[in-house]
């Protein structure tokens, strides 16, 4: 039995190691093993009340909701958990839940841990939160049983900082694009097809939304739109969308399922302008519908090997407003983008060969 934690859980819940497990552990059920998913109990709404998905069985657990400490309050529970349910591996995602890493260890159970980037490099963070998500990186890459990463540049870094060397590089991937076309969902949200440039991420500061709205001041839109496919319940969150609604930017909240099939299928264009990614769910999808994209020159973002005019220097808004105006002027198009490293169906195949290596 696979035990995953970690993750705010799924299906359905907001984030990036969400979506990643979403759709991951499905596959790894159809490769035949048996998956629970403890999910965080305050994320799971009155629609994704469940004892399973796709095969993948559900649990949830309390965890308090405070952003510096719900992480590593629920990976200890679940690993207790784990524990009392017999179970062989438990898989922890991201750093902080890292922490956990030994106690796991204590108890007996062989440990796998999937890295998504290092999270203290992110805005929100405190003095104190930075050092305990950096001594959750390094608990968890020196104790684990097997550690993966979704990036060279996160596998360069482990191996420099802590000298470890056998990390398993297994990206992010990204299924098959759904398209689809919601007339009447357009009509509610006063945009047209073809006719806006699309975000789609969480509100926190690293997606550096903020320079997006600094960029307006510099583009002729020309009747395009901005929408913005997300939310996040903080202070910085908040603000963002007052400054954003009142400049005009169409906020959707968070969607998934058809309604984000057709805001891909119909973009003008993608901006991602963020300063930390591990390696970004959100731009592979976008690549997979074809869509024109801006983003940021971060190594993240410059390992998934876009044609140079793609980027703009982190933090530049005129850059980012030049880009973004070379998008509005230019005539409606697709671009083929290579994602053959990023099929899930593979991916879900080099993570069970992991598995069965510990078994």
């Amino acid at each position: 039995m696979i035990v995953v934690t970690g993750t705010r859980g799924i299906p359905n819940i907001m984030g990036g190691v969400e979506t990643h497990c979403e759709q991951l552990y499905p596959r790894i059920v159809r490769l035949g093993q048996d998956v629970t998913v403890i999910r965080r109990k305050s994320y799971v709404t009155p629609d994704n009340v469940a004892d399973a998905y796709e095969g993948v069985k559900l649990v949830d657990l309390y965890c308090p909701r405070k952003k510096a400490i719900e992480a590593a309050v629920h990976t200890f529970l679940a690993v207790l958990k784990a524990r009392r349910m017999g179970a062989d591996i438990v898989h922890i995602h991201a750093i902080g839940p890292g922490l956990m890493v030994p106690l796991a260890r204590l108890l007996g159970l062989k440990v796998v841990v999937t890295n998504h980037g290092p999270d203290y490099d992110r805005d929100k963070w405190g003095g104190v939160a930075k050092w305990a998500l950096k001594m959750g990186e390094r608990l968890a890459t020196k104790y684990a049983n097997e550690v993966i990463v979704i990036s060279q540049v996160i596998k360069d870094l482990l191996k420099e900082q802590y000298g470890r060397t056998d990390t398993h590089l297994i990206y992010n991937g990204v299924p098959a694009p759904t398209h689809a076309h919601l007339p009447a969902y357009f009509a509610e949200l006063g945009i047209e097809e073809g006719n806006y440039l699309l975000c789609c991420c969480r509100f926190v500061p690293e997606k550096n939304l903020h320079h997006v709205l600094d960029a307006l001041a510099e583009v002729d839109l020309k009747g395009c739109r901005v929408v913005w496919a997300g939310d996040d319940d903080s202070a910085y969150a908040t603000a963002l969308k007052e400054r954003a609604a009142a400049m005009g930017v169409v906020l959707t909240g968070f969607v998934r399922g058809e309604r984000l099939h057709s805001l891909l299928t119909n973009a003008r264009g993608y901006i991602l302008p963020s300063s930390h990614e591990g390696l970004p769910i959100a731009l592979l999808e976008a690549m997979s519908y074809e869509l024109p994209v801006i983003v940021s020159d971060i190594p993240a973002n410059k390992e998934v090997g876009l044609a140079e005019e793609c980027y703009f220097p982190v933090g530049d808004v005129s850059a980012l407003a030049h880009r973004m105006q070379a998008v509005v002027d230019a005539p409606s198009q697709r671009v083929t983008y290579d994602l053959s490293p990023y099929d899930w169906d593979h991916i879900a195949r080099q993570t069970n060969e992991i598995y069965q290596r510990l078994s």
